[in-house]
């Protein structure tokens, strides 16, 4: 099955998450990490989800209460659970995902890389989360922290086109990404990189 691949923004969103073992605690921390309103239910709350900033309940799943949150994780040691969880979704229009049951979710969850807003997601559609965790290991050790600095750079300077009422359009980022900025941020030459930047820009709006 082909996936679309989208990225949510979740801050400030409910979000359920149903479990509440290691593996809940970590869809949970995730979601946090994203600024999701994030609320837990399960027969046993860990203490990985204890130690979270979320609301939780120690009680067993509502059939149904899905239906009040805008995106649900199921990771309870149940499957019925977590399939009850899934079809309660299918039914309300919520999106589920079922913690390693492919067969159970509306949406698949990527192995992420995270520089900054720089964002690398490893999928394989929920077929072999051990490959997409392998790639996105390496992929770690290939972008480093100088990719953050990159995208604020970037980010500052597209800005600035804009403020002076300029189009974004048209100018030749390609250039600058294919100079040496990155290897300027990387020897702790931002100003030189930023210098960089705006020359390769100039020059192709000339």
């Amino acid at each position: 099955m082909i996936q679309y691949p989208v990225n949510l923004i979740v801050e400030g969103r409910p979000c359920l998450v149903v479990g509440g073992g290691a593996v809940a605690a970590q869809k949970a921390a995730a979601l946090v990490a994203c600024g999701a309103d994030v609320h837990v239910v399960a027969e046993r709350i860990g203490p990985e989800v204890r130690a979270l900033p979320v609301t939780w309940e120690e009680r067993s799943y509502t059939p149904g209460e899905v239906s009040g949150f805008r995106l649900v994780v199921a990771a309870a040691d149940s499957l019925s659970t977590n399939a009850t969880v899934y079809d309660d979704g299918e039914a309300a229009g919520v999106w589920v995902n079922s913690a390693d049951d492919p067969d159970h979710c509306s949406f698949t969850l990527p192995a992420v890389v995270r520089r900054g807003s720089l964002m690398v997601a490893v999928s394989t559609g929920g077929r072999s989360p051990a490959l997409a965790s392998w790639l996105k290991e390496r992929l770690a050790t290939e972008i480093g922290p100088e990719y953050e600095v990159l995208v604020d750079l970037l980010a500052a300077e597209r800005e600035a086109v804009r403020a002076d009422g300029r189009s974004t359009e048209g100018l030749n980022w390609q250039k600058a990404l294919d100079s040496d900025m990155l290897d300027l941020i990387k020897n702790g030459h931002v100003a030189d990189a930023r210098e960089r930047l705006q020359a390769c820009l100039s020059s192709s709006s000339d």
